[in-house]
């Protein structure tokens, strides 16, 4: 076959190919066409070697045997790059792949954050006007200890920069120790995560409620406004991952209870990932922002509700654009 002939046949594959190239070397755009597919690429490298092979046994011009010798260099360097820096990877999960999974997940979101919120709900406007009834889920010294902890002693002292950090390492503990044990419940058919879910909050509205029936508003809720949009949504989202477990073993479809409980656990380790990284923003949070008394009230209802602002957008929003 002569050259001509030759470079007529294949011009347009040579060209697609340069394309591809092109768009898996440059940072891909918004809008723009996706790479070729990974599973594309090493039958297109393999007709281009076959190209470039003929070139070379038939002695075609030199110009030729370039161009095809410099797509293939470039392809090659494709299958060899470097795999992107850990860090890199960890913010395009949190950034594109975090979010939309739970936007995937959006029914079993508005059913955990409902076992959530209508407990709170309905527990805080019961011991509002049943003060009393928080003895039944707390000890009177913890019930004491609380009056004391949001009591409005404007004179006690902040505390040091050493006990925050101190919190820090505690509120994160405790927050993720929540999240595990939510996520690791719904193994139980789902009714440990769910079960987890309207324990928390049953105690989180006692206590709201007690504290706003004993005049502690103040104090309380400008404490909780910074962290709480966080916390809260990350624990959401640990019943999230739980109730997809229990699902897996409820209801497998086609494929067996084993592999749809490693597919579910697999999913849902993912979820915790982000979740994890919710409580420990949410534990920051609080150790350095909710407790600083130097802050006024104001400022910390304002930051509480751009937090909440924050976390729909995140949630809504984010990682649509992303190739």
């Amino acid at each position: 076959m002569k050259q001509r002939r030759f470079e007529n046949c294949h011009a347009e594959e040579w060209h697609a190919f340069a394309a591809r190239l092109d768009r898996l070397e440059r940072r891909p755009q918004p809008g723009a066409p996706g790479p070729l597919a990974v599973a594309e690429l090493p039958a297109a490298y393999r007709r281009l070697c076959q190209h470039l092979a003929i070139a070379r046994s038939r002695c075609y011009s030199d110009s030729l045997q370039a161009r095809l010798n410099q797509l293939a260099l470039r392809a090659h360097q494709q299958f060899y790059r470097p795999h992107p820096r850990r860090w890199q990877a960890v913010l395009d999960f949190l950034t594109a792949d975090f979010p939309r999974r739970v936007r995937a997940d959006a029914r079993l979101f508005w059913l955990c954050a409902a076992l959530l919120v209508l407990p709170l709900l309905g527990m805080a406007l019961a011991v509002y006007r049943a003060p009393e009834l928080i003895y039944s889920l707390l000890s009177p010294e913890s019930v004491a200890d609380l009056e004391t902890l949001y009591a409005p002693d404007r004179a006690a002292p902040d505390r040091a920069a050493s006990t925050d950090l101190a919190m820090f390492g505690y509120y994160i503990r405790n927050n993720i120790g929540i999240g595990f044990r939510t996520f690791a419940g719904g193994i139980l058919l789902g009714v440990g995560a769910a079960f987890m879910l309207v324990l928390n909050g049953v105690f989180i509205g006692a206590i709201s409620g007690y504290l706003t029936a004993r005049g502690l508003t103040e104090t309380f809720y400008a404490f909780v406004a910074g962290h709480g949009p966080f916390e809260l949504t990350g624990i959401v989202l640990a019943g999230v991952a739980g109730l997809k477990l229990g699902w897996a073993v409820v209801a497998p479809g086609r494929l067996d209870r084993a592999d749809a409980l490693r597919r579910a656990a697999a999913d849902g380790v993912r979820l915790i990932v982000g979740v994890a990284a919710l409580l420990v923003l949410a534990a920051f949070v609080e150790a350095f922002w909710s407790s600083n008394r130097a802050i006024p009230t104001t400022i910390k209802y304002a930051a509480g509700t751009a937090g909440w602002v924050l976390v729909a957008l995140y949630l809504s929003r984010a990682g649509r654009r992303a190739p």
